[in-house]
């Protein structure tokens, strides 16, 4: 009973009076629509015309309803006063909905016809040099100049190992967080040299992860993996799970070494 009596209160808000009222949805280029939006509501004069065209001796053929339409306002420069509309009727069934600045909600009609507008074909060329005016327009990048209070440029020079820089004179100074080490470029050693360091940290400990290695070696992981698959045996599962030990053969080579 709730469920229904909700129903019945959202659809007394619905003004469907004209839903029956045949309307035209329509495509049409930017450079009418912003015609269009510009005229004055208080004007009485028509934006535009449409004009029907049939032929009499094809009456039954729907490819002989020629719909054109023919602007009266005031546009753009170069903005064409003819355009073409083809009409589609093969569409998914669509309303027109409008609502006012209190909430009411209304049907304005069902979308009876659909129109692509474009251009006569005699109006191509100055269509097409209206678009490239407002390419061109668009690329163009309003640079400003603003002067900065801090002339000392201390926000403006990036300083090494700091995220950022607070002004001095800040009551509340906070200290500035230094980079990660993971967010640093590592440089290589020479690979003799970081296997030697390796043997050295598998003597002091037998298992190690890959986190470990990258802080206490300070190596790019990716060639720390490198090393790792040739002189160590990853840990799948098990107590060590998820660590490297080194390989026997290398285990043997590590303990000769100490013992000497």
């Amino acid at each position: 009973m709730e469920e229904e009596q909700g129903n019945t209160s959202s659809s007394s808000n619905l003004d469907s009076g004209k839903a029956e009222r045949s309307v035209w949805l329509m495509k049409c280029p930017v450079v009418v629509a912003k015609s269009w939006q510009s005229h004055s509501s208080s004007d009485s004069q028509p934006v535009a015309k449409v004009v029907l065209s049939l032929d009499p001796l094809r009456s039954e053929d729907p490819s002989a309803l020629e719909f054109t339409m023919e602007m009266t306002g005031t546009g753009a420069p170069n903005m064409p006063k003819s355009y073409s509309l083809n009409m589609f009727k093969d569409f998914v069934p669509m309303s027109v909905f409008s609502e006012t600045n209190q909430g009411r909600v209304a049907i304005e009609g069902k979308v009876e016809h659909k129109f692509d507008m474009k251009p006569h074909n005699e109006n191509i060329e100055e269509y097409g040099k209206l678009c490239r005016e407002r390419t061109n327009k668009s690329m163009i990048k309003n640079r400003q100049i603003q002067v900065i209070d801090n002339d000392r440029g201390v926000h403006m020079r990036p300083m090494p190992g700091m995220v950022g820089l607070i002004a001095s004179n800040s009551k509340d100074k906070k200290k500035t967080a230094p980079v990660k080490g993971s967010d640093m470029k590592r440089t290589r050693r020479d690979r003799g040299e970081l296997e030697d360091i390796m043997f050295k940290l598998f003597e002091r400990q037998p298992n190690w992860a890959l986190k470990q290695l990258v802080q206490e070696t300070d190596q790019p992981a990716q060639f720390l993996k490198e090393i790792l698959n040739e002189l160590c045996v990853y840990n799948k599962r098990g107590t060590n799970q998820g660590t490297y030990e080194l390989k026997p053969e290398y285990k043997k080579s590590a303990e000769d070494t100490g013992a000497e």
